[in-house]
Protein backbone atom coordinates (compact mmCIF):
# COMPACT_ATOMS: atom_id res chain seq x y z
CA UNK A 1 0.00 0.00 0.00
CA UNK A 2 1.10 3.44 -0.94
CA UNK A 3 0.90 6.62 0.76
CA UNK A 4 1.72 9.29 -1.78
CA UNK A 5 0.49 12.15 0.54
CA UNK A 6 2.45 11.50 3.19
CA UNK A 7 5.42 12.96 2.04
CA UNK A 8 8.03 14.17 4.56
CA UNK A 9 7.25 17.67 4.99
CA UNK A 10 9.82 19.14 7.97
CA UNK A 11 12.14 16.78 10.59
CA UNK A 12 13.05 19.74 13.39
CA UNK A 13 15.77 18.50 16.05
CA UNK A 14 15.41 19.80 19.55
CA UNK A 15 17.71 19.25 22.58
CA UNK A 16 16.07 19.44 26.21
CA UNK A 17 17.88 20.04 29.06
CA UNK A 18 16.88 18.18 32.13
CA UNK A 19 18.32 18.35 35.47
CA UNK A 20 18.37 14.66 37.51
CA UNK A 21 17.09 14.14 40.76
CA UNK A 22 20.36 13.18 42.09
CA UNK A 23 24.62 13.07 40.26
CA UNK A 24 24.57 10.15 38.56
CA UNK A 25 28.31 8.27 38.73
CA UNK A 26 29.41 6.59 36.12
CA UNK A 27 33.51 5.24 35.47
CA UNK A 28 33.49 7.77 32.55
CA UNK A 29 31.24 10.64 33.86
CA UNK A 30 29.09 11.98 36.16
CA UNK A 31 25.66 12.95 35.19
CA UNK A 32 23.97 15.97 36.66
CA UNK A 33 21.61 16.44 33.80
CA UNK A 34 20.39 14.84 30.93
CA UNK A 35 20.99 16.53 27.41
CA UNK A 36 18.05 14.81 25.07
CA UNK A 37 18.25 14.99 21.63
CA UNK A 38 14.81 14.83 19.81
CA UNK A 39 13.46 14.55 16.49
CA UNK A 40 10.59 15.69 15.07
CA UNK A 41 9.19 14.21 11.25
CA UNK A 42 6.14 15.82 10.22
CA UNK A 43 4.15 14.23 6.94
CA UNK A 44 1.99 15.59 4.68
CA UNK A 45 -0.79 13.72 5.87
CA UNK A 46 -0.60 15.23 9.42
CA UNK A 47 0.67 12.51 10.61
CA UNK A 48 4.14 13.48 13.37
CA UNK A 49 6.58 11.05 14.46
CA UNK A 50 8.98 11.20 17.16
CA UNK A 51 12.32 9.92 17.93
CA UNK A 52 15.15 10.25 20.69
CA UNK A 53 18.95 9.82 20.98
CA UNK A 54 20.63 10.39 23.62
CA UNK A 55 24.00 9.83 25.04
CA UNK A 56 25.58 9.81 28.33
CA UNK A 57 27.93 12.13 29.51
CA UNK A 58 28.39 14.31 26.24
CA UNK A 59 31.50 12.64 24.00
CA UNK A 60 32.76 10.75 27.66
CA UNK A 61 30.29 7.91 26.41
CA UNK A 62 30.34 7.61 22.78
CA UNK A 63 31.34 8.88 19.71
CA UNK A 64 28.32 11.39 19.17
CA UNK A 65 27.27 14.22 21.67
CA UNK A 66 24.01 16.43 21.21
CA UNK A 67 25.23 19.01 19.64
CA UNK A 68 27.17 16.29 16.85
CA UNK A 69 23.77 14.96 16.26
CA UNK A 70 22.03 17.82 15.78
CA UNK A 71 24.28 19.18 13.49
CA UNK A 72 24.32 16.02 11.19
CA UNK A 73 20.95 15.46 11.26
CA UNK A 74 20.05 18.93 9.85
CA UNK A 75 22.97 19.23 7.56
CA UNK A 76 23.35 15.81 6.01
CA UNK A 77 20.36 13.60 6.64
CA UNK A 78 17.65 16.00 6.26
CA UNK A 79 18.34 16.85 2.73
CA UNK A 80 18.16 13.21 2.33
CA UNK A 81 14.67 12.67 3.88
CA UNK A 82 13.33 16.16 2.62
CA UNK A 83 9.94 14.84 0.18
CA UNK A 84 10.22 11.02 0.18
CA UNK A 85 7.75 9.13 1.40
CA UNK A 86 7.53 8.09 4.74
CA UNK A 87 5.19 5.57 4.79
CA UNK A 88 8.12 3.69 4.23
CA UNK A 89 10.78 3.58 6.90
CA UNK A 90 12.65 0.76 5.48
CA UNK A 91 13.49 2.57 2.42
CA UNK A 92 14.01 5.71 3.96
CA UNK A 93 16.57 4.21 6.34
CA UNK A 94 18.05 2.53 3.46
CA UNK A 95 18.51 5.77 1.92
CA UNK A 96 20.31 7.06 4.83
CA UNK A 97 22.75 4.31 5.69
CA UNK A 98 23.70 3.67 1.97
CA UNK A 99 24.96 7.75 1.78
CA UNK A 100 26.57 8.12 5.27
CA UNK A 101 28.74 6.54 7.50
CA UNK A 102 28.55 6.00 11.20
CA UNK A 103 25.96 8.40 13.48
CA UNK A 104 24.15 5.29 15.17
CA UNK A 105 22.12 7.46 17.98
CA UNK A 106 21.16 10.24 15.27
CA UNK A 107 19.99 7.16 12.78
CA UNK A 108 18.14 5.23 15.40
CA UNK A 109 16.35 8.51 16.38
CA UNK A 110 15.48 9.42 12.97
CA UNK A 111 14.28 5.46 12.58
CA UNK A 112 12.62 5.66 15.48
CA UNK A 113 10.63 8.88 14.44
CA UNK A 114 9.46 7.16 11.18
CA UNK A 115 8.31 3.58 13.12
CA UNK A 116 6.49 5.80 15.13
CA UNK A 117 4.32 8.21 12.44
CA UNK A 118 3.96 4.95 10.21
CA UNK A 119 2.26 2.61 13.59
CA UNK A 120 0.18 5.84 14.24
CA UNK A 121 -0.75 6.04 10.50
CA UNK A 122 -1.52 2.55 10.66
CA UNK A 123 -3.44 2.35 14.05
CA UNK A 124 -1.45 0.61 15.33
CA UNK A 125 1.18 0.30 17.99
CA UNK A 126 4.77 0.29 17.33
CA UNK A 127 5.41 -3.38 18.37
CA UNK A 128 3.02 -4.40 15.80
CA UNK A 129 5.62 -3.22 13.09
CA UNK A 130 8.07 -6.16 14.63
CA UNK A 131 5.72 -8.68 15.04
CA UNK A 132 3.70 -7.85 17.82
CA UNK A 133 4.04 -7.85 21.63
CA UNK A 134 4.38 -11.38 23.47
CA UNK A 135 4.19 -9.07 26.92
CA UNK A 136 2.63 -6.09 28.13
CA UNK A 137 4.70 -4.93 30.85
CA UNK A 138 8.87 -5.44 31.20
CA UNK A 139 10.57 -5.60 34.66
CA UNK A 140 12.59 -2.61 35.09
CA UNK A 141 15.99 -2.52 37.15
CA UNK A 142 17.18 0.85 38.71
CA UNK A 143 21.18 1.67 38.94
CA UNK A 144 22.20 2.77 42.69
CA UNK A 145 25.08 5.56 40.76
CA UNK A 146 25.44 7.81 43.81
CA UNK A 147 28.98 6.08 45.13
CA UNK A 148 27.73 6.30 48.85
CA UNK A 149 27.02 3.07 50.41
CA UNK A 150 24.73 4.06 52.72
CA UNK A 151 22.78 6.34 50.51
CA UNK A 152 22.60 3.74 47.68
CA UNK A 153 21.06 1.05 50.53
CA UNK A 154 18.77 3.93 51.56
CA UNK A 155 17.53 4.19 47.78
CA UNK A 156 17.28 0.62 47.19
CA UNK A 157 15.11 0.36 50.48
CA UNK A 158 12.87 3.11 49.06
CA UNK A 159 12.47 1.66 45.98
CA UNK A 160 11.61 -1.59 47.34
CA UNK A 161 8.93 0.02 49.76
CA UNK A 162 7.32 1.76 46.65
CA UNK A 163 7.42 -1.72 45.45
CA UNK A 164 9.09 -0.10 42.01
CA UNK A 165 12.15 -1.57 41.55
CA UNK A 166 13.65 -5.12 43.27
CA UNK A 167 16.60 -5.05 40.60
CA UNK A 168 19.53 -2.88 41.33
CA UNK A 169 23.16 -2.23 38.92
CA UNK A 170 25.61 -0.27 40.43
CA UNK A 171 27.86 1.73 39.35
CA UNK A 172 31.57 0.61 40.35
CA UNK A 173 34.90 1.67 38.68
CA UNK A 174 36.17 4.84 40.08
CA UNK A 175 37.65 3.11 42.91
CA UNK A 176 40.41 0.53 43.93
CA UNK A 177 38.98 -3.02 42.71
CA UNK A 178 38.38 -4.39 46.17
CA UNK A 179 36.87 -1.08 47.82
CA UNK A 180 34.47 -1.57 44.68
CA UNK A 181 33.60 -5.05 45.97
CA UNK A 182 33.17 -3.99 49.65
CA UNK A 183 30.40 -1.40 48.35
CA UNK A 184 28.92 -4.37 46.69
CA UNK A 185 29.08 -6.50 49.02
CA UNK A 186 27.50 -4.33 51.56
CA UNK A 187 24.45 -3.35 49.93
CA UNK A 188 24.13 -6.74 49.00
CA UNK A 189 23.90 -7.97 52.59
CA UNK A 190 21.79 -5.34 53.44
CA UNK A 191 19.11 -6.33 50.79
CA UNK A 192 19.61 -9.71 51.15
CA UNK A 193 17.01 -12.46 48.99
CA UNK A 194 14.81 -9.12 48.11
CA UNK A 195 16.79 -7.65 45.42
CA UNK A 196 18.97 -8.68 42.82
CA UNK A 197 22.28 -7.00 42.85
CA UNK A 198 24.36 -6.69 39.60
CA UNK A 199 27.14 -4.08 38.25
CA UNK A 200 28.14 -1.71 35.49
CA UNK A 201 32.15 -1.32 35.52
CA UNK A 202 31.57 0.70 32.24
CA UNK A 203 35.02 -0.45 31.12
CA UNK A 204 36.88 0.54 33.80
CA UNK A 205 39.43 -2.08 34.73
CA UNK A 206 42.16 -3.91 33.06
CA UNK A 207 41.91 -7.62 32.47
CA UNK A 208 44.10 -8.10 35.71
CA UNK A 209 41.80 -5.91 37.55
CA UNK A 210 38.85 -8.16 36.21
CA UNK A 211 40.07 -11.37 37.15
CA UNK A 212 40.11 -10.11 40.69
CA UNK A 213 37.11 -7.95 40.74
CA UNK A 214 34.84 -11.08 39.11
CA UNK A 215 35.97 -13.19 41.62
CA UNK A 216 35.46 -10.85 44.65
CA UNK A 217 31.72 -9.88 42.92
CA UNK A 218 30.65 -13.37 42.98
CA UNK A 219 31.47 -13.84 46.90
CA UNK A 220 29.67 -10.56 47.70
CA UNK A 221 26.81 -12.35 46.07
CA UNK A 222 26.48 -9.93 42.60
CA UNK A 223 24.61 -11.65 39.70
CA UNK A 224 25.40 -10.37 36.69
CA UNK A 225 28.80 -8.18 35.53
CA UNK A 226 28.51 -6.02 32.67
CA UNK A 227 31.29 -4.88 30.77
CA UNK A 228 34.23 -4.92 33.17
CA UNK A 229 37.28 -4.05 30.40
CA UNK A 230 37.77 -2.55 27.20
CA UNK A 231 34.88 -2.98 24.95
CA UNK A 232 37.43 -3.97 22.00
CA UNK A 233 39.31 -6.44 24.09
CA UNK A 234 36.56 -9.38 23.00
CA UNK A 235 39.28 -11.72 23.69
CA UNK A 236 39.42 -10.98 27.53
CA UNK A 237 35.98 -10.71 27.79
CA UNK A 238 36.19 -14.26 26.72
CA UNK A 239 38.81 -14.89 28.79
CA UNK A 240 36.69 -13.69 31.52
CA UNK A 241 33.47 -15.60 30.86
CA UNK A 242 35.96 -19.26 30.66
CA UNK A 243 37.27 -18.36 34.39
CA UNK A 244 33.97 -17.27 36.18
CA UNK A 245 30.87 -18.15 37.78
CA UNK A 246 29.31 -14.59 37.36
CA UNK A 247 27.37 -14.12 34.01
CA UNK A 248 29.08 -11.41 31.98
CA UNK A 249 27.24 -8.85 29.61
CA UNK A 250 28.32 -6.89 27.24
CA UNK A 251 27.18 -3.55 26.25
CA UNK A 252 29.78 -0.94 25.00
CA UNK A 253 31.27 -3.91 23.22
CA UNK A 254 27.85 -4.64 21.00
CA UNK A 255 27.37 -1.66 18.72
CA UNK A 256 24.92 -3.40 16.30
CA UNK A 257 24.80 -6.49 14.62
CA UNK A 258 28.42 -7.02 13.27
CA UNK A 259 29.55 -7.34 16.93
CA UNK A 260 27.06 -9.16 18.02
CA UNK A 261 27.84 -12.28 15.46
CA UNK A 262 31.79 -11.70 16.82
CA UNK A 263 31.00 -11.91 20.66
CA UNK A 264 28.30 -14.67 19.78
CA UNK A 265 30.52 -16.58 17.39
CA UNK A 266 33.71 -16.03 20.67
CA UNK A 267 31.62 -16.94 23.25
CA UNK A 268 32.44 -14.21 24.87
CA UNK A 269 29.48 -12.84 26.88
CA UNK A 270 26.61 -14.35 28.62
CA UNK A 271 24.22 -11.55 28.20
CA UNK A 272 24.15 -9.14 25.51
CA UNK A 273 22.59 -5.51 26.75
CA UNK A 274 20.28 -4.95 23.40
CA UNK A 275 20.21 -0.73 23.06
CA UNK A 276 18.06 0.70 20.38
CA UNK A 277 20.97 3.61 20.08
CA UNK A 278 23.98 1.18 20.18
CA UNK A 279 21.94 -0.68 17.56
CA UNK A 280 22.12 2.48 15.12
CA UNK A 281 18.45 1.73 15.53
CA UNK A 282 15.53 -0.09 16.26
CA UNK A 283 15.63 -2.90 13.67
CA UNK A 284 19.49 -3.07 14.23
CA UNK A 285 18.80 -3.70 17.51
CA UNK A 286 15.82 -6.11 16.57
CA UNK A 287 18.91 -8.10 14.62
CA UNK A 288 21.01 -8.01 17.77
CA UNK A 289 18.37 -10.05 19.08
CA UNK A 290 17.68 -12.57 17.08
CA UNK A 291 21.74 -13.37 16.80
CA UNK A 292 21.74 -13.85 20.17
CA UNK A 293 19.31 -16.60 19.93
CA UNK A 294 20.40 -18.31 17.74
CA UNK A 295 23.57 -18.32 19.96
CA UNK A 296 21.64 -19.22 22.73
CA UNK A 297 23.10 -15.46 24.56
CA UNK A 298 20.40 -14.07 27.24
CA UNK A 299 19.02 -10.36 26.50
CA UNK A 300 18.93 -7.89 28.69
CA UNK A 301 17.02 -4.48 27.31
CA UNK A 302 19.87 -1.44 28.41
CA UNK A 303 19.19 2.39 28.48
CA UNK A 304 21.20 5.08 27.31
CA UNK A 305 18.81 7.01 30.15
CA UNK A 306 16.94 8.38 27.69
CA UNK A 307 13.55 10.43 28.37
CA UNK A 308 10.23 9.40 27.56
CA UNK A 309 10.40 8.74 23.84
CA UNK A 310 13.86 6.49 23.60
CA UNK A 311 12.25 4.72 26.89
CA UNK A 312 9.67 3.60 24.98
CA UNK A 313 10.15 3.23 21.77
CA UNK A 314 12.96 0.40 23.10
CA UNK A 315 9.64 -1.07 25.29
CA UNK A 316 7.89 -1.24 22.42
CA UNK A 317 10.64 -3.45 20.66
CA UNK A 318 12.02 -5.38 23.94
CA UNK A 319 8.10 -6.72 24.39
CA UNK A 320 8.57 -8.39 20.96
CA UNK A 321 11.84 -10.51 22.41
CA UNK A 322 10.35 -14.14 22.83
CA UNK A 323 13.17 -14.12 26.10
CA UNK A 324 14.07 -11.27 28.00
CA UNK A 325 15.45 -13.31 31.02
CA UNK A 326 17.57 -10.76 32.61
CA UNK A 327 14.90 -8.04 32.26
CA UNK A 328 14.91 -4.06 31.30
CA UNK A 329 17.02 -0.86 32.44
CA UNK A 330 14.28 1.51 31.37
CA UNK A 331 14.02 3.41 34.17
CA UNK A 332 15.37 6.95 32.59
CA UNK A 333 12.16 9.01 32.77
CA UNK A 334 12.13 8.37 36.37
CA UNK A 335 15.82 10.03 37.21
CA UNK A 336 14.50 13.20 35.80
CA UNK A 337 13.04 15.98 37.35
CA UNK A 338 10.85 17.15 34.40
CA UNK A 339 7.70 15.35 32.84
CA UNK A 340 7.68 15.73 28.86
CA UNK A 341 4.31 13.66 28.46
CA UNK A 342 0.86 14.83 28.77
CA UNK A 343 0.68 11.47 30.72
CA UNK A 344 3.61 9.85 32.59
CA UNK A 345 4.85 6.28 31.76
CA UNK A 346 3.09 3.92 34.18
CA UNK A 347 5.69 2.13 36.62
CA UNK A 348 4.38 0.00 39.20
CA UNK A 349 4.56 -3.27 40.73
CA UNK A 350 8.58 -3.40 39.45
CA UNK A 351 7.50 -3.26 36.26
CA UNK A 352 6.74 -0.36 33.53
CA UNK A 353 3.42 -0.87 31.44
CA UNK A 354 3.10 -0.27 28.09
CA UNK A 355 0.81 1.74 26.87
CA UNK A 356 -2.24 0.55 24.35
CA UNK A 357 -2.33 3.79 21.82
CA UNK A 358 -1.08 3.96 18.24
CA UNK A 359 2.77 4.53 17.51
CA UNK A 360 4.73 5.03 21.03
CA UNK A 361 1.27 5.37 22.64
CA UNK A 362 2.53 8.66 24.41
CA UNK A 363 1.49 12.42 23.72
CA UNK A 364 3.79 14.99 24.56
CA UNK A 365 2.96 18.25 26.88
CA UNK A 366 3.91 21.03 23.68
CA UNK A 367 4.46 23.35 26.46
CA UNK A 368 6.93 21.60 28.76
CA UNK A 369 9.07 20.57 25.75
CA UNK A 370 8.87 24.51 24.76
CA UNK A 371 10.19 25.44 28.25
CA UNK A 372 12.93 22.78 28.49
CA UNK A 373 14.23 23.18 24.92
CA UNK A 374 17.98 25.03 24.56
CA UNK A 375 17.67 28.07 22.17
CA UNK A 376 21.03 27.75 21.07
Amino acid sequence: MTYPESRIERVEVLILDVPTIRPHQLSVATMRQQNMVLVRIRCGDGIVGWGEASTIGGLAYGEESPESMRANIETYMVPILAGADAANPAARMNDLRSRLQGNRFALCALETALFDAQARRLGVPLSALFGGRVRDSLPIAWTLASGDTARDIDEAERMLDLRRHNVFKLKIGKRPVRADAAHVAAIKRALGDRASVRVDVNQAWSETDAVLGMRLLHDAGADLVEQPIAAANHDGMRRLRAMNLVPLMADEALHGPLDAFRLAAGRAADVFAVKITQSGGLTGAQHVAAIAQAADVALYGGTMLEGAIGTIASAQLFATFPSLAWGTELFGPLLLTEEILATPLEYADFALRLPAGPGLGIELDDDKIARLRRRT
